[in-house]
């Protein structure tokens, strides 16, 4: 008798299945844990399958070295940005700064200007002669403002200069340092009278013909005495910073520091002639004493 062929074989069923398979399972990792048989053989097996890992990263890494450039792009673009910005504030804080040290330096112009009764014009500096032997520098009011020579030339700190030579709209001036310039000065302290010269050097008068035993001392204050007729009186001028005494010479080398800043600033005040000073710069600063004065007119006699 002929039976019918089976399509589908059937063999052990699923739950038995499970249960063969859990129970192989656990074998398996009891042996492992307590023999380390499975070690070498989990090795070669990694050995084998490595080569398809890294087969399967390799769109992983695709995008990722996508992504790296896009943003690496963005980055440099960006940073390209930041650069040029930084160049153009920069410039902008660099004006800003010029601009407030200038502003402070037209204050302190306005704040001496307060300070005297007739009127004094502002004026800026145009250029500087390049001769080192000529310290002299231009000013862009002339004639045409009311400028004339011999007027005295000032910024904030003291004296700069005087008014040698001007044209319409141009005005020259000789600056205190200059060689053949001298001021009629008196010390603060003791109200002794002298004449402070320039020796040719930037930062450097000297006080000539001033004898060894001179009441002079280093800090003395000089200020403009007034008795030559141009220069106000009271206008601070130097500083003494030293003082040489040899007695095998009749006289002391004395040398003194411009007060005012003569390369300094870009505006300077030009005042008119024999501007009285109502508040004088040196009111603080000792006032000579009565001993002193005696002193002095004992020596004029």
């Amino acid at each position: 008798m002929e039976t019918a062929p089976q399509f589908f074989r059937q063999g052990p069923s699923l739950l038995a299945r499970l249960v063969f398979f859990v129970l192989l399972s656990l074998l398996l990792m009891a042996a492992d844990s307590r023999f380390k048989y499975l070690s070498e053989i989990r090795q070669a097996l990694s050995v084998v399958i490595y080569p398809l890992q890294k087969l399967a990263n390799v769109p992983a890494q695709i995008y990722d070295t996508a992504s790296e450039l896009f943003v690496s792009q963005h980055l440099t673009d960006e940073n390209e940005y930041l650069k040029q910005r930084y160049l153009a504030d920069r410039g902008q804080l660099q004006q800003l700064q010029a601009l407030e040290a200038e502003n402070i330096q037209l204050r302190k112009l306005l704040e001496a200007t307060q300070r005297m009764e007739s009127k004094a014009v502002m004026a800026e500096i145009l250029h500087v002669p390049r001769d080192p032997f000529n310290h002299k520098v231009m000013l862009d009011k002339g004639s045409q403002s009311g400028i004339q020579p011999g007027q005295v030339v000032v910024d904030d700190a003291g004296v700069v200069g005087q008014i040698t030579r001007n044209s319409p709209w141009l005005s020259e001036v000789t600056l205190i340092t200059d060689r053949d310039h001298s001021v009629p000065v008196q010390v603060v302290r003791n109200g002794l009278r002298s004449v402070v010269s320039g020796t040719g050097k930037d930062g450097t008068l000297e006080l000539r013909y001033v004898a060894v035993n001179t009441d002079i001392e280093e800090g003395d204050m000089l200020v403009t005495s007034g008795i030559d007729g141009v220069y106000p009186p009271g206008l601070p001028v130097a500083l003494v910073s030293k003082i040489e005494r040899n007695p095998t010479y009749i006289f002391a080398r004395v040398t003194c520091t411009p007060a005012a800043g003569v390369g300094s600033h870009r505006q300077l005040l030009i005042l008119s002639a024999m501007t009285p000073v109502t508040e004088n710069p040196a009111d603080t600063f000792e006032k000579s004493k009565p001993e002193d004065k005696k002193r002095e007119k004992v020596g004029v006699r």
